[in-house]
């Protein structure tokens, strides 16, 4: 009798060799199986013939192959299918698809998948370009298979085996016919005990676990399709608040947790308050206060603080964080602040320090980074075991072994996002014997369901308000067409005294394996592609060969242009621009390739004013701070994430001087990306770009790098279902904090165990 914990290799037509390559998959149980749901759903209940579609719907067509061939066009073979309904035919179109030349057979029945378009062709009414298809099958086959693939809405899903050698063999038929037979075995079973309290599953009118599974592969009747594309059914919605409800509970057990163990109880009395107000260079914001405000609380408790910090551009976190440092201090504990480049760590470095000596007295500040020489870094770390040391600044070097603090009191951790939970956990417990305060600060907005998935066991506050003095960016954006418009603007301002930004996605070349580029698109390759076989399929049909010869060198040109983009890079405009352009300006180059000294050593003359222009990298995304520059020109905008676009501009308006950011877009621009361009015209509001980010780019690419804090959920996404997430964090709360009345002490054994041997294992809700 098969159980939801039983191993996958059991399940017939699986075996222990395709067991094995599952479970690096991460499917190693019946559970597993149940829980990898259909990504769509076709319609097969009725299928409606040819006569009642129309061109551009999306549509699921059941029909029988009549006839196929290979066309050899001059730079790609076409596969082409005429697909029979009663009268009616439909051409089936595969770019490089010579290897379906065998697959169908005349006569064989099939369900195809896809975008109807109307067809000039005599070979049929519409065609499809690229259909997903399906073989059904035939008249010998079990009445039961039959029954799976017609006459019902029908699961489609990604092969369990993705793009290896054997994953065909586990695509949706395989899945179906395995599901079906699963879930009749656990309907015959004993009564699955179910891991959300009867009461909970009431009060939200939410179905059992077995019920939930049942519908979300094989829907009834009359579901309709738009809830089922879009995870909306009750079935989908049992199945993904369950998820997020054993993630949220995971999460406020961990902040529980948290509360009972013993921390620092920092004194901040009135001599605290004075060392503070002794250092602070002007007068801070409202936001500011009442952020410091919440960060003193929590370190006046005797319980470890878990703060993040967030602000936008340019808010003045650094100042609240080095406020926090000294209340630190000057309890005699030693604080820590990791940065995730040496650029910006050092910048803090050289911020502290001149911020610390408007103090009376004296404080002790090191730096460590891994391009520090051995003999420093032997003497930074003496100074950091000793005590000496009382804020500490530096990389990823802060973390090594061989790195002991004396007594730390407080860990600062800038641009959270960039590194992983397990870097701030091991951080944190570089002093045994406490256990310090933590403020994560970031300069990306988060939206609020992303920081309750991702710092959800951490304590929230935001600087809403800028600093007096920061000015608004005006923000324009240009074609490459009207660069020299651009130069000439840049040359004025220079003019008039002040530095620019010009920033490139690479560093040189056309290369897209360099890390500064955030946001490489490619988004409109297989539009293109499609686009270009299409003209080459219309080439057959038309009478004047000549034109239609021109018309494909011009379409393989444009192909060729298309799939090798001329990026302008950032060592090649530097030349460019420092003989043409901007000749005659000082002109300095910073990218990611140079090693740490260099990047100092230029960054250091910019700042100083020995140079006019920076062209850079995104290496200069956050941290850097000139108010002198007022102009930031971002060269192929369109390939830049919002986040990123946003830190950029940041990087100006730092003075009082007007301040202006070019977005110069390439001559092809996505749908998506002019939406990322209109929102940056349009505000310069941090959060609303952030939603609009994730929305466009999803959890897991937000950052940029994928976020190693960041759940692998297996049916939820927090862009779409964030209306679960509150309701989840708010049933989690009720049931970590509160006995609730109508919850069994069964119910909570089990959802106990639950959380213990599924959802820790799986999202990491351990201490971190």
């Amino acid at each position: 009798m098969m159980t939801l914990g039983t191993p996958v290799q059991l399940i017939k037509g699986v075996g222990p060799r395709n067991a094995e390559a599952l479970k690096k998959r991460g499917v190693e149980t019946v559970e597993d199986v149940l829980y990898h749901l259909p990504f769509r759903y076709e319609n097969r209940l009725d299928p409606k013939p040819l006569s009642a579609l129309k061109a551009g719907e999306m549509a699921s067509v059941i029909g029988e192959v009549r006839g196929s061939t290979v066309l050899r066009a001059r730079s790609m073979p076409i596969f082409e299918m005429t697909v029979g309904q009663g009268t009616g035919t439909l051409k089936a179109i595969w770019f490089r698809g010579q290897y379906l030349q065998d697959k169908f057979k005349p006569g064989q029945m099939v369900a195809l998948y896809g975008k109807l378009e109307a067809s000039r062709s005599s070979a049929g009414q519409f065609k499809m370009i690229q259909p997903q298809f399906e073989m059904l099958p035939g008249p010998d086959e079990p009445q039961d298979a039959v029954m799976l693939e017609v006459g019902r809405i029908v699961p489609v899903y990604e092969s369990l085996g993705g793009t290896t050698a054997w994953g065909a063999k586990l695509g949706s038929r395989w899945m179906r016919q395995v599901v079906w037979r699963l879930l009749e075995d656990l309907a015959q079973g004993p009564e699955l005990l179910d891991p959300l309290p009867r009461s909970m599953r009431r009060r939200l009118g939410m179905p059992s676990r077995l019920d939930a599974l049942r519908e979300a592969h094989f829907p009834p009747a009359g579901t309709s399709m738009a809830d089922l594309q879009g995870f909306h059914t009750a079935a989908h919605a049992r199945l993904i608040f369950e998820e997020l409800f054993y993630l949220e509970l995971g999460l406020e057990l961990k902040r529980k947790r948290m509360r009972e163990r013993a921390g620092i109880a920092f004194v901040a009395d009135e001599r605290v308050r004075n060392a503070i107000k002794e250092v602070l260079p002007f007068r801070p914001t409202g936001a500011q206060k009442r952020v410091l405000g919440e960060i003193v609380e929590d370190m006046r408790q005797p319980q470890p603080m878990r703060r993040l910090l967030q602000g936008d551009v340019g808010s003045g976190k650094t100042i609240v964080a080095m406020e926090a440092a000294l209340v630190a201090i000057e309890n005699g504990y030693q604080a820590a602040m990791m940065a995730p480049t040496e650029i910006l760590a050092t910048q803090h470095y050289l911020s502290a320090k001149k911020l610390l000596k408007r103090s009376s007295r004296e404080y002790k500040v090191t730096l460590l980074t891994g391009s520090l020489d051995d003999a420093e870094k032997r003497r930074a770390r003496r100074r950091v075991a000793s005590g000496e040391a009382e804020l500490v600044i530096g990389t990823q070097a802060l973390i090594q072994q061989k790195v002991d603090f004396a007594n730390l009191g407080l860990v600062i951790v800038d641009e959270q996002h960039r590194f992983g939970v397990r870097q701030r956990f091991t951080l944190m417990k570089k002093d045994e014997s406490a256990d310090p305060d933590v403020l994560v600060m970031t300069a990306t907005p988060i939206p609020r369901t992303l920081a309750l998935t991702i710092y959800g066991d951490l304590e929230v506050s935001v600087i809403d308000e800028l600093p007096p003095g920061r000015t608004p960016v005006v923000t324009r954006r240009v074609s490459e067409e009207r660069a020299l418009e651009v130069w000439d603007f840049v040359r004025k301002q220079i003019t008039l005294g002040r530095q620019a930004y010009v920033v490139y996605p690479v560093i040189e070349g056309s290369k897209d394996d360099q890390p500064e580029l955030d946001f490489p698109s490619d988004e409109q390759a297989g539009e293109s592609a499609s686009q270009n076989a299409s003209n080459k399929v219309a080439k057959k049909t038309t009478a004047k060969k000549s034109a239609a010869k021109k018309s494909a060198k011009k379409s393989a040109k444009a192909e060729e242009l298309f799939e090798k983009p001329s990026l302008r890079s950032a060592v090649e405009m530097f030349e460019e621009l420092r003989y043409g352009p901007l000749h005659g300006l000082r002109l300095g180059l910073l990218h990611g390739r140079l090693s740490a000294d260099d990047k100092e050593i230029v960054m250091a003359q910019f700042k100083r004013g020995d140079l006019d222009v920076l062209i850079s990298t995104t290496v200069i995304e956050v941290g850097v701070d000139v108010p002198n520059a007022s102009v930031m020109v971002i060269e192929h905008a369109e390939r830049f994430g919002l986040s990123q676009m946003h830190q950029l501009r940041g990087r100006v308006g730092r003075g009082a001087a007007k301040s202006y950011c070019v977005l110069m877009t390439g001559a092809r621009v996505s749908p998506e990306a002019e939406q990322r361009l209109d929102a940056m015209v349009t505000t310069d509001n941090g959060f609303e770009l952030a939603e609009l980010d994730l929305a466009q780019r999803g959890p897991g690419e937000f950052f940029g790098t994928k976020q190693a804090g960041l759940p692998d959920f297996r049916v939820a996404n927090i862009v779409r279902d964030r209306r679960l997430l509150e309701i989840a964090k708010k049933e989690a709360s009720d049931f970590a904090e509160v006995q609730l009345k109508d919850v069994s002490d069964e119910e909570r054994a089990l959802v106990r165990q639950q959380l213990k041997q599924h959802w820790q294992r799986r999202y990491g809700l351990v201490e971190a």
